[in-house]
């Protein structure tokens, strides 16, 4: 019987450094900093046959949610403008807004969901959540599904 793979989300400090090392050379090998795998591993300081080992188990999460539908929850203060905010910074990383869910606000402060779809991301997933936790209004942001 076939074992299906596990995957779990891990800060990058807590990965041991080979990890880090064959992301960092997979990155070059994509981008065109390097051209070769003999080349891209002598410029992370790993082997060949380490890098062979692990190339196909870590992507960074960006890479992994590529053309995948990822849900935030933001918690919003009642002001108007906000959302038109949000909704703008979006639109500029490239992200394809599919649902919008609002509770009604108490205490003025209201609980929103946004999904959307994030194949033509123009930006890391992690550039658009800081963008959003730094928007004026924005109370509390994260990422709580994809």
């Amino acid at each position: 019987m076939e074992k299906t793979p596990k995957f779990f989300i891990v800060e990058a400090s807590a990965l041991p450094e080979i990890f880090l090392k064959v992301a960092e050379a997979k990155r070059m090998l994509e981008t065109g900093e390097a051209d070769t795998v003999n080349e891209t591993t002598k410029a992370v300081g790993i082997s060949r046959s380490a890098f062979y080992k692990y190339r196909d188990c870590i992507s960074p999460f960006q890479n992994l949610m590529a053309g995948r539908i990822i849900t935030f929850q933001l918690m919003l203060k009642n002001k108007a403008g906000v959302l038109s905010a949000l909704l703008s910074i979006f639109a500029q990383c490239g992200a394809n807004i599919l649902t919008i869910n609002q509770a009604i606000p108490t205490g003025g402060r209201a609980m929103v969901t946004i999904s959307a779809e994030t194949g033509e991301l123009q930006c890391s997933l992690e550039e658009l959540l800081h963008r959003i936790e730094a928007t004026t209004g924005v109370v509390k942001a994260e990422m709580v599904a994809g």
